[in-house]
């Protein structure tokens, strides 16, 4: 190998370097955001829900944490636009999950 294709290499092994670089900084980046996030969603929801209805949610998202996701969403939106006013109980977020679960159709297999 000549001098000239080790200088290269190592121009092309820097450039890979940097790029793996930045992708890694990028993604510590965004994971930070979304912690941010997630931690300013739990502060408004510990403020607006009981502590029996925080308890159901958390409850809930062991079991099914897309819906858990969904209903928190829903809440917090509720409460900012002023649809819904805190504090959020537990039997507030109970007739909540009947409604919506209520939209699944019950199947029923019979034999014959």
């Amino acid at each position: 190998m000549s001098e000239y294709d080790d200088v290269s290499l190592m121009d092309i092994k820097k450039r890979k370097m940097l790029e793996l670089q930045k992708r890694i900084l990028e993604n510590q980046q965004e994971e930070e955001r979304r912690r941010e996030i997630e931690a300013r969603r739990q502060a408004i929801l510990r403020a607006i829900l009981t502590p029996e209805a925080r308890a159901r949610l958390n409850n809930l998202r062991l079991i099914k944490p897309e819906l858990t996701e969904q209903i928190e969403t829903q809440i917090v939106q509720l409460v900012q636009s002023g649809k819904l006013r805190p504090p959020i109980t537990d039997d507030f977020l109970k007739q909540m999950l009947i409604k919506l679960n209520g939209w699944r159709r019950e199947i029923k297999i019979r034999r014959i």
